[in-house]
């Protein structure tokens, strides 16, 4: 006998070179001591943490970053995904008929108490890549944990199971997923901060009536859902 796993949901992980790593972290520092010089990013937040700065797509560390890590992994997850289905079925999404169009990165910076309740984003994906966090967010807790939230919800007495995944954040760890998947940020206890990059991206077919992303209303490329109130927000990760 043989059990069948059915409807995966397809979450990517990548990991940041280190020397890429220490340049974000050093940004990260420089931007959360000098906030004034980095617009408010609040306004896409779904929660409450300490500081949400945007940055700037042209900064080197950001472009870096987006360049080697975000939109390859984002082109990592077309190709599983995508090649997987039948050919007549894919659409623009077969390799040179779309492009990538990065839309926003940015800075997190979360501390005791803060959390970002269960929401979804605008676009075609998103992720987060953790840049630091405290020695007491741990495996053996929820405490400061990334969530990705199933269709249904969980109960284990009818056994319904599997919809709720919990990501342990580790400096340098990053993920892609579709803007759509739902998911949430746990609130932790103690001292120091957990920073995190988050983004957002455009996959856009080739055609020659296809809009420019600076063409679309920002509303409408950056819009994100929270969950917990069933109603549209500009806010996100």
């Amino acid at each position: 006998m043989d059990v069948l796993d059915l409807f995966p949901r397809s979450i990517l992980k990548g990991e940041l070179e280190p020397s890429m790593l220490r340049s974000l972290q050093s940004l990260a520092a420089q931007v959360l001591a000098n906030p004034e010089n980095s617009p408010d990013a609040s306004a896409k937040l779904a929660g409450q943490l300490n500081q949400q700065r945007e940055l700037g797509l042209n900064q080197l560390e950001v472009q870096n970053f987006c360049n080697q890590a975000v939109l390859p992994g984002c082109e990592r997850w077309i190709r599983h995904v995508i090649d997987r289905q039948p050919p007549q079925g894919r659409g623009p999404w077969t390799p040179g008929r779309y492009r990538l169009q990065m839309v926003d990165v940015w800075l997190n910076s979360q501390r005791a108490g803060d959390y970002n309740p269960t929401h979804t984003h605008g676009g075609s994906f998103s992720g987060v890549a953790f840049l630091q966090v405290p020695s007491q967010i741990r495996p053996d807790s929820f405490d400061g944990q990334l969530c990705f939230h199933g269709p249904e919800e969980w109960h284990i007495q009818s056994f319904r199971t599997g919809m709720a995944h919990y990501v342990l954040p580790v400096p340098g760890e990053f993920y892609v997923f579709p803007a759509w998947q739902p998911h949430s940020v746990m609130p932790f206890r103690g001292e120091g901060e957990r920073w995190s990059l988050a983004f957002n991206v455009l996959a856009l077919p080739k055609t020659k009536d296809q809009p420019k992303p600076q063409d679309q209303p920002s509303a409408q490329l950056n819009r994100n859902v929270s969950l917990s109130s069933q109603r549209a927000v500009v806010k996100g990760f």
